[in-house]
């Protein structure tokens, strides 16, 4: 991570930023678009619970004052699920009322949430602490990664929280399994996802990885 940048908590005032950021790397690191053009209900499914309702567990990675990153997580599993369960009667609403202006791969997109979404997520923990994070292009790394990690898992360990989720997409070229398992990750699950068919010839994989965080890897924000 560059000198410049720091790790800090979520503040109100990021929402928006926040918001975007994800719609700007909602598409395997690049902007949501060209697969799904409602920017707000993309960014309400990913984000609106972790800063309206679990803000704590926030971090962003500011670049000389800019956001450039956020790592969002929950160890409130069953709040979150709730909280899902509302969100998603919701979209579903607003998706059905908007989905006659949709271009055609906005309509291929809600087909698939529809008929083919609940197949390709892979099996999770459902009491366990979870989390999920993007970056902008020019912020991504490994150094980056791990702080945030580090940042938000000594936030569970505060808590007494004793392991830690996330699904995570991989393909060849970003963020294998082998870079969580140098934290301490076990491969627990994998899927496809078939929705980025239509966008990429190579196959895309959706992975649930599990961590004891206990395991002394990434127990200090000095370590390296």
């Amino acid at each position: 991570m560059s000198a410049d940048a720091v790790i800090r908590p979520y503040r109100p005032s990021d929402r928006e930023t926040l918001r975007r950021l994800c719609c700007e790397t909602g598409y395997l690191g690049r902007a949501i678009d060209p697969v799904f053009e409602d920017r707000e209900l993309f960014s309400d499914y990913l984000t609106s619970f972790y800063t309206d309702w679990e803000p704590e567990s926030c971090f962003v990675l500011e670049q000389e004052g800019e956001v450039k990153g956020y790592l969002m997580g929950s160890r409130r599993p069953f709040l979150h699920q709730l909280h899902s369960f509302l969100l998603n009667i919701s979209l579903l609403a607003r998706g059905i009322f908007r989905y006659p202006r949709y271009n055609a791969s906005s309509k291929a997109f809600v087909r698939w949430i529809l008929l083919n979404a609940w197949r390709e997520v892979p099996a999770a923990p459902r009491r366990v602490p979870h989390f999920h994070f993007n970056m902008l292009p020019e912020a991504q790394g490994i150094a980056g990664t791990r702080e945030l990690l580090v940042h938000y898992f000594n936030h569970l360990r505060a808590h007494g929280e004793k392991q830690v989720f996330g699904q995570v997409v991989t393909f060849e070229d970003r963020r294998g399994a082998r870079v969580f398992e140098r934290y301490g990750f076990q491969v627990v699950a994998k899927k496809e996802i078939t929705k980025y068919r239509a966008h990429r010839d190579e196959p895309v994989y959706l992975c649930t990885v599990i961590k004891d965080l206990n395991d002394g890897k990434l127990m200090e924000y000095s370590r390296g």
